[in-house]
C-alpha cells in the first residue's frame, strides 16, 4: 500500500483491524480429543467435586494409563511453547538438548532457564464419571482424564499400601476397584487435591451388560503415544527458536556427567522414556520433574502456544 492510498484510507482502517481481531478472538482450538477429555469444573472459590472410577486397559492394550511427557513455557517473545516431548515415544526432543546445553555452560542463569523449561510428567487414564454435579449430563459416560504426581500416588498407595494391615486394592479393576472422590480446593493461590480419596472396594455394577457396555465405551489411550500424532523433531525445533528469539544452531551437547547434572532427574534427558508396567510406575519413579496436578490451568494458553 501507497503513502497516499494509507493516508486515504485510515479512517477504515481501525474497522478492518477490528474486524480481524474478532476473527482471532473467535478461532477455537482444534483439539482431536475435545468431548473425549473430562476436566472437573471448579466453582469461583476453586473449589470441585466429583466421583470417578478408574477403569481397566481398554480392549488390546495392556496398560490402563499412559505417561506423556510435555514442555510448557513462555519465551522472551511472549509466545509460549506448550508441545508433548518427543521422549515420550522415545526420540530425541529439540527442548530436551537446548536444556542440556543450557545446564553444562555452569552459568546459573542458564540452569535456571533450563528449570523453567524443564519437561513434566502427565498421566492420561479411562474413567467412568459416576458424578459430576457441576455438568450432570456427564454422569454415566467415559472419558479420558489426565493427571498429574498427586493423584497418580494416591492411585499407587491403593495398589501399594504402606502398612500390613491394609489390602491392596486395583484402582482400574470392574468389580474390585474404588470409586475415586475427587476433591479440589484452593490452597495458596493453587487447586490442591491432597483431601481426594478412595471409598471402600466395590464393583461398579452389579449388571454385567452395564460393565461391558463401559468396558466397550473406553478410549484408546496409545493412540495418544502414537508416533503419527506427534510433531517432527523440526517443526518443535523451529517452533522453540521462534518462541525463544533463537537464532543460531545450537550443537548437540555432549552428555553431562551423572554427578555434574542427573538429566533424568531434571526430566531433560534424551534417552528413552518408556511405558511403564504398574509394578515399575512407583512414586520413586514417577516423581522426577512430575506435572503438578495444579499445572492444568496453562492449558488456557494451548491456543497461544498453536500460533
Amino acid at each position: 500500500m501507497s503513502f497516499d492510498a494509507l493516508k486515504k484510507n485510515r479512517s477504515s482502517s481501525l474497522n478492518k483491524l477490528n474486524s480481524q481481531l474478532e476473527k482471532i478472538t473467535q478461532k477455537s482450538y482444534s483439539d482431536p480429543n475435545e468431548g473425549k477429555m473430562w476436566k472437573p469444573t471448579r466453582d469461583k472459590a476453586g473449589n470441585g467435586f466429583a466421583i470417578i472410577r478408574f477403569l481397566p486397559a481398554a480392549a488390546g492394550e495392556e496398560m490402563p494409563f499412559v505417561r506423556i511427557w510435555d514442555h510448557g513455557f513462555q519465551g522472551p517473545t511472549g509466545q509460549w511453547y506448550i508441545e508433548n516431548s518427543l521422549t515420550t515415544i522415545n526420540q530425541d526432543d529439540p527442548v530436551s538438548e537446548y536444556n542440556s546445553k543450557l545446564w553444562n555452560s555452569g552459568l546459573e542463569s542458564d540452569k535456571e532457564l533450563a528449570r523453567k523449561q524443564k519437561r513434566r510428567l502427565k498421566y492420561v487414564a479411562n474413567i467412568l464419571v459416576v458424578k459430576d454435579g457441576a455438568n450432570p449430563e456427564n454422569d454415566g459416560k467415559v472419558f479420558m482424564y489426565q493427571f498429574g504426581k498427586k493423584i497418580f500416588d494416591k492411585l499407587n498407595d491403593l495398589m501399594n499400601p504402606q502398612f500390613e494391615d491394609e489390602t491392596p486394592v486395583n484402582p482400574f479393576d470392574l468389580w474390585e476397584g474404588a470409586n475415586f472422590r475427587l476433591k479440589i480446593r484452593k490452597f495458596e493461590g493453587y487447586p490442591n487435591y491432597d483431601k481426594s480419596e478412595f471409598d471402600a472396594p466395590s464393583a461398579v455394577s452389579d449388571d454385567d451388560a452395564e460393565l461391558e457396555r463401559i468396558y466397550n465405551s473406553e478410549h484408546s489411550l496409545q493412540e495418544l503415544i502414537d508416533p503419527k500424532n506427534f510433531k517432527s523433531y523440526n517443526e518443535l525445533k523451529a517452533k522453540l527458536y521462534r518462541v525463544l528469539a533463537l537464532d543460531e544452531e545450537p550443537s548437540t551437547p555432549a552428555k553431562a556427567e551423572d554427578d555434574e547434572f542427573d538429566l533424568s532427574n531434571m526430566g531433560n534427558t534424551q534417552e528413552a522414556a518408556p511405558q511403564p508396567t504398574i509394578a515399575e510406575a512407583t512414586p520413586e519413579a514417577s516423581t522426577s520433574l512430575s506435572m503438578d496436578d495444579d499445572d492444568d490451568d496453562l492449558s488456557i494458553f494451548k491456543e497461544l502456544a498453536n500460533g
